[in-house]
């Protein structure tokens, strides 16, 4: 009989509630008791350094390089990401095991009932170039202040009047128990892979890999990684406004795809759908949008 699995997470609150979900999901599947899950909160270098956009101090892997370090060396036995934080290319040590099933893919206004209603010149906070593209396109009159931290951080901020509005996740914030804040920006296409909890092992502990499968979510797992091939295909980086969601129909699936000039001046749009084992059309399709874009929106990218 396999000892305690140890959960290797980042410590905000938002982190330690996907924990818990899935140790639940593992208890509630193999029958454990409370005895055979640890969790093992790590302190990331995102989680320290919070003045600056992560695309000026390494990127996504300051989400997940400490926990790596844990995974690879047997301090921890899995790890648990927000899927949205996590970098297209990962170690081949280590592997995305299993997905729990996706929550809501929508952003959240907080601070107005609409984008339409917040007055001229309004300061919007958020460091993601993708909502800051999306905001513009639809009201290039508003300010982007840059804005980062965990959900309680970024809500005292706005109570602070750094910003008069901001935009967080629906799924983080009903995890955190908070669906009555802010207002959802259902046209908004969401960040590949926005929703999705992901469970990362290492890759040649089979024994481990078996019992995390037995809880994935299938059509959640094959969406986003349609979402991730295509950012494969379109060599995007954290400053690189990318948007895309895929769903599951059937035998099939349809991906929706934008890259969006940061000023939100451009947006260029595909969509397409393919066999749920097919890997080359996310590809293609980031060939296409790559191929429509204006040289200046296409030079964010490295695709």
């Amino acid at each position: 009989m396999m000892g305690t699995i140890r959960i290797g997470t980042r410590g905000s609150p938002l982190a330690l509630a996907q924990a818990r979900m899935v140790a639940t999901a593992l208890r509630d599947t193999h029958d454990w008791g409370p005895e055979r899950i640890e969790i093992v909160p790590i302190t990331t270098t995102g989680d320290i350094v919070r003045d600056r956009p992560l695309a000026e101090i390494g990127g996504k892997g300051l989400w997940t390089k400490e926990l790596d370090a844990c995974l690879g060396d047997g301090r921890t036995d899995i790890s648990v990401h927000s899927m949205k934080d996590v970098e297209t290319f990962r170690p081949e040590t280590l592997l995305i095991a299993a997905m729990l099933p996706r929550a809501s893919v929508c952003d959240r206004l907080i601070g107005a009932d609409s984008l339409e209603g917040l007055a001229p010149g309004a300061r919007v906070g958020t460091s993601s170039p993708r909502r800051a593209a999306q905001i513009l396109a639809r009201r290039p009159d508003l300010v982007i202040v840059p804005i980062r931290g965990n959900v309680e951080t970024r809500l005292r901020k706005l109570d602070r009047g750094e910003a008069d509005a901001t935009l967080l996740a629906s799924a983080g914030l009903e995890r955190l128990n908070h669906p009555e804040i802010g207002v959802v920006l259902d046209d908004f296409l969401p960040a590949p892979a926005q929703g999705a909890v992901g469970i990362e092992v290492r890759t040649g502990d089979r024994r481990t890999r078996n019992l995390i499968a037995a809880i994935d979510d299938r059509a959640t797992h094959l969406c986003v990684a349609a979402e991730r091939r295509l950012l494969e295909g379109l060599g995007g980086t954290c400053r690189s406004p990318i948007a895309a969601l895929a769903r599951l129909d059937g035998d099939e699936i349809h991906l929706r795809a934008e890259i969006i000039s940061p000023d939100g001046s451009e947006i260029v749009r595909c969509e397409e759908r393919f066999a749920v084992d097919d890997r080359e059309t996310p590809l293609t399709l980031a060939s296409a949008l790559l191929s429509r874009a204006s040289p200046g929106l296409r030079a964010l990218f490295a695709g």
